[in-house]
């Protein structure tokens, strides 16, 4: 881990990254959550970020629109493909969005030293992920999904789509 990146983490108080957040993207970021402001990552105005959530845009870029929600208890994770939240999204607590993924194919290397593989999540307007879910690497959710609490998400899922399940598949169509 670099030296910056260690400070960042452990000696800047939340406070201040609630206040750099305030003043640079114009949306609110508890004191309790772990955000790391850097050039990787971007916010838009009026998001709303909720204490013990982490945010992590170390490295690719993590992007989250504007007058979004993120429950508490969230862990949003950008590789070098990275991750886009798209405007008006809703993300209930303890859900995990994760922007990469391991090789596993080799049985003589334990799978934390295979190499790390990215394809990136994209998440479109107007959608809302209840709690508990977990978004996989690869996966694009279309505008005006609704993903019921407790899903894994390992597809993509086309517009309008409200989903379920483990994994989450489709149950019907918004109209």
């Amino acid at each position: 881990m670099k030296i910056g990146t260690v400070i960042k983490r452990f000696f800047v108080p939340g406070i201040v990254i609630t206040a750099t957040c305030v003043f640079k993207y114009r949306c609110m970021v508890s004191p309790r959550a772990e955000v790391e402001v850097n050039r990787w990552l971007s916010i838009g105005r009026k998001t709303a970020i909720s204490s013990y959530t982490k945010i992590k845009a170390n490295d690719g870029p993590l992007s989250i629109g504007e007058h979004c929600s993120i429950g508490t208890g969230c862990f949003i994770s950008a590789d070098a493909a990275g991750v886009a939240i798209g405007d008006y999204c809703m993300i209930g607590p303890n859900t995990s969005i994760i922007g990469n993924d391991y090789k596993y194919d080799r049985l003589d290397i334990p799978v934390c030293q295979q190499e790390k593989t990215t394809k990136g999540i994209t998440i479109g307007n107007d959608v809302w992920i209840g709690a508990g879910c977990t978004i996989t690497d690869g996966v694009e959710i279309g505008d005006h999904c609704i993903v019921a609490p407790n899903s894994l998400v390992t597809k993509s899922l086309p517009p309008k789509t409200v989903a379920m399940g483990q994994p989450a598949k489709k149950i019907f169509e918004r109209r």
